[in-house]
């Protein structure tokens, strides 16, 4: 019987991976497999929510496991799945809809961020997201939930949405803890004022898939700022951040020394750290590639995770439905 404490997270399969998400929520994953009960999904029924093609999603799903593996989730540690495998997450989302008022959803800021991105196609289940994540995160009774700042809201509705169920049908579920990812956030590298995001094109971001001449590239084209002593600008934070964090330590101390003389080469500082993050990057790519050629496993990783998570699944709907009436 496994006495650890359960975590749920989960991550959409919309395209490739930067290296921001890897920071804030995939090296994080891969430390918490260690010490907690994990259970980390492909949240596909979300991804629908925004703009896609239908004949990509597939591979994106495929690509998003892969990196899973690749960066080192060991499905002998943690469950490993695809949200749309397990049909009772739809099922609790639409029982809490029931309980849930409209005015939390309308208080939700990454409606309105998400609604802009997409004016064309503001639906429902944009609005309904943060039910459906509830339903994620409520339907394995998490402990907790590893986030980044910008979803915290979406925890606290989560506990709400606990308690409105609680107070009505008698205790059932735990309320979640937001688990705070301690990576500051990384910055676009075009545009430091906005979060790396592949939204704001291809340039802005370092992939964690992109080939070692393409980092070199998009780092050439980073923006720094003159050089100065003093403070840095937001751009040169970022870039010294990414230097601390995917680095050579020495790299780091020998470009800050530097800038504090007022002597930094901003060319060499982008080419050492276009270096540090094709190195740092190397074993994921060549475990990666690997796992390209063994589809079949990656396919079986999902199936075993999708049989665990329903079977866990089907137990909380079982109560789940008997709390609100719905079993004869």
């Amino acid at each position: 019987m496994n006495t650890k404490q359960r975590i749920f997270s989960a991550i959409q399969p919309s395209g490739e991976l930067h290296i921001g998400n890897y920071l804030g929520a995939l090296k994080n994953f891969v430390e918490l497999q260690d010490k907690y009960d994990c259970f980390f999904f492909i949240a596909d029924y979300h991804s629908i929510s925004g703009e896609y093609d239908p004949q990509k999603k597939k591979k994106q799903i495929m690509d998003l496991t892969l990196n899973f593996l690749a960066i080192g989730l060991d499905p002998e540690k943690c469950t490993i799945t695809v949200q749309s495998q397990v049909p009772e997450h739809t099922e609790l989302t639409w029982i809490f809809n029931t309980i849930t008022p409209i005015s939390e959803l309308q208080r939700m800021t990454q409606f309105k961020d998400k609604s802009q991105d997409q004016e064309k196609n503001i639906n429902m289940g944009l609005f309904d997201y943060p039910v459906l994540q509830a339903a994620d995160i409520l339907m394995y009774k998490a402990y907790g939930v590893p986030v980044g700042q910008d979803q915290i809201q979406h925890i606290e509705l989560t506990r709400k949405i606990a308690r409105f169920f609680n107070n009505k049908f008698g205790k059932t579920f735990p309320e979640p803890k937001d688990i705070i990812t301690e990576t500051p956030k990384i910055m676009s590298l075009i545009d430091p004022t906005k979060k790396m995001s592949k939204s704001h094109g291809p340039k802005s971001y370092v992939g964690i898939n992109d080939e070692p001449e393409i980092i070199k590239q998009k780092m050439k084209k980073a923006v720094t700022d003159i050089g100065t002593t003093g403070k840095m600008t937001p751009a040169t934070e970022n870039l010294f951040l990414l230097l601390k964090i995917l680095g050579k330590p020495e790299h780091y101390k020998e470009f800050l020394v530097q800038h504090k003389k007022g002597i930094i080469k901003y060319g060499q500082l982008k080419e050492a750290l276009a270096d540090d993050i094709i190195n740092y990057f190397t074993p994921f790519r060549a475990k990666r590639k690997e796992l390209e050629s063994k589809p079949e496993y990656v396919k079986e990783v999902l199936a075993i995770g999708a049989d665990h998570a329903r079977k866990i699944a089907r137990e909380t709907m079982r109560e789940v439905k008997e709390k609100i009436g719905l079993v004869l």
